[in-house]
């Protein structure tokens, strides 16, 4: 071997690019999939461990089941699809609809050959060294670095051959996040990664930002293992139906009752969390009586509570109303949750944490939040349950919220701009990579004419 081909060996060598190692020629795909999902499921699966984050509505169900069909068929093991509560049995609608062979489990002992479906919060009874692929759909379970499921999940799955992540659009700048994906994967820990790519400001090692010099690199290495899309356009195909119809937001403050004595003007702001939690309190009746008179009468509508008096609250005086608790058996969790989405209840009141991510509720326009919190992920996940492809009808929020917090709906809206202007950044970053690797679209170049033959250094020596 020549010293320039130990050279460029040795440079290969430094590259930081997740090498392909699944199936090199994906056949038989899904005729349902639209074009672009055919594109990055056949990038997935050629990917073998890839992660794929796609806005909500684009088909990640779809596509994570044609994924594990193909990945059954190539090598002739099951896969394990975990999903949030009451999702799985979605993603067993979704199969059938598709006529996708995919089965709903609660145990190993029920599995069969191909796709089984489950909860997370059932994998203590599944042995998952036994299978050849696994699916995490809401893969932001990741999310935590402490989290018992993240922890758990990246152990247990090590050694399985074809694993697929997948979620909405990440958190921007959420850096944790992608870590957890790419340690989950097998592509690099969080803590490489973050020696790799990231520095930490001052003395405050929680607050890591990009290197300089690595942004690029960052994106790059990102895109050889993960594809990030809003809308099929951003890998260069034609959004067509995937335009949404308008979402209209509507903000209504409730005045606390005036304390004995008290004849100022302007209700205080709640700035401490002490003061919010007594604003909330204080104004429990007259938020759920002004979400009442918002709640149609003759639609779907679905409520987001925090406490749980205001859950209880509105599910006494909206008639009808069901509401599903923190407490309830997970088992009555899902039927209240699949009820609702089958049109056998038609008013839910809820929290973000229970039912706010990876429910497709396009058969319903109207929601609403009768409290808030800063967590702005909880927010546009709840939302997204109803703003998404499939929806037809114009989407109607209401904020319901004490006049002390406004400080805190501001939050959401500064937020929500920030979110939309860093994921925008983060897709085009990563626009250009992905499209590339999942259409396999490559640059043209125009033909190079050297004027000068180019000269070694002596250190490398003469090619032989």
């Amino acid at each position: 071997m020549s010293d320039l081909s130990a050279y460029r060996q040795f440079l290969a060598g430094k590259a930081l690019l997740d090498p392909p190692s699944g199936i090199p020629e994906p056949r038989d795909l899904p005729e349902c999939l639209f074009d672009f999902q055919a594109a990055v499921t056949g990038w997935a699966l050629k990917r073998g461990r890839a992660a794929l984050f796609a806005g909500t509505g684009l088909g990640k169900s779809l596509m994570e089941l044609a994924w594990a069909q193909a990945v059954h068929r190539e090598t002739g093991g099951d896969v394990l699809h975990l999903a949030p509560l009451a999702v799985s049995a979605q993603l067993g609608r979704e199969a059938e609809k598709f006529g996708l062979a995919a089965r709903v489990v609660r145990a190993g002992r029920e599995c069969e050959p191909g796709t089984n479906i489950t909860n997370f919060q059932k994998l203590d009874h599944f042995d998952t060294s036994r299978f050849a692929g696994v699916i995490l759909d809401e893969s932001s379970i990741l999310k935590s670095t402490d989290g018992h499921y993240r922890t758990r999940l990246i152990e247990e799955c090590a050694g399985i051959p074809f694993r697929l992540a997948a979620t909405a659009t990440p958190a921007p700048n959420d850096f944790m996040e992608l870590g957890n994906h790419a340690e989950f994967l097998g592509v690099m820990s969080y803590t490489d990664m973050l020696a790799t790519f990231f520095t930490h400001d001052g003395g405050d090692t929680r607050q890591w930002r990009l290197k300089g010099h690595a942004e690029d690199a960052f994106w790059h290495w990102m895109a050889s293992w993960a594809v990030m899309l809003r809308r099929p356009s951003d890998l260069g195909y034609e959004d067509g139906a995937y335009r949404l119809p308008p979402l209209r937001q509507f903000e209504h403050m409730v005045s606390a009752p005036a304390a004995e004595g008290d004849f100022g003007l302007f209700a205080p702001v709640a700035v401490t969390l002490k003061d919010r939690l007594a604003a909330r309190r204080e104004t429990v009746a007259q938020r759920i009586a002004k979400a009442a008179s918002l709640t149609p009468a003759d639609r779907p509508c679905v409520w987001w509570c925090n406490l749980n008096a205001e859950s209880e609250g509105l599910t006494a005086i909206i008639p009808g109303a069901v509401e599903v608790r923190g407490s309830d058996d997970p088992d009555e969790k899902e039927r209240k949750l699949v009820a609702f989405s089958e049109g056998r209840i038609r008013v839910l009141v809820t929290k973000p944490s229970i039912a706010g991510f990876g429910m497709n509720w396009q058969h319903c326009a109207d929601t609403g939040f009768v409290g808030l919190t800063d967590s702005f992920e909880q927010v546009y996940q709840s939302i997204r349950r109803f703003w998404r492809f499939g929806q037809t009808m114009p989407v109607n929020v209401h904020f319901v919220v004490a006049e002390a917090e406004g400080a805190v709906l501001a939050n959401q809206r500064r937020k929500e701009a920030d979110a939309e202007r860093m994921a925008a950044a983060m897709v085009r970053h990563m626009a250009g990579f992905s499209s590339r690797a999942v259409r396999g679209v490559t640059r043209e170049r125009g033909a190079y004419a050297p004027a000068l033959r180019m000269q070694l250094p002596d250190w490398i020596g003469e090619a032989a």
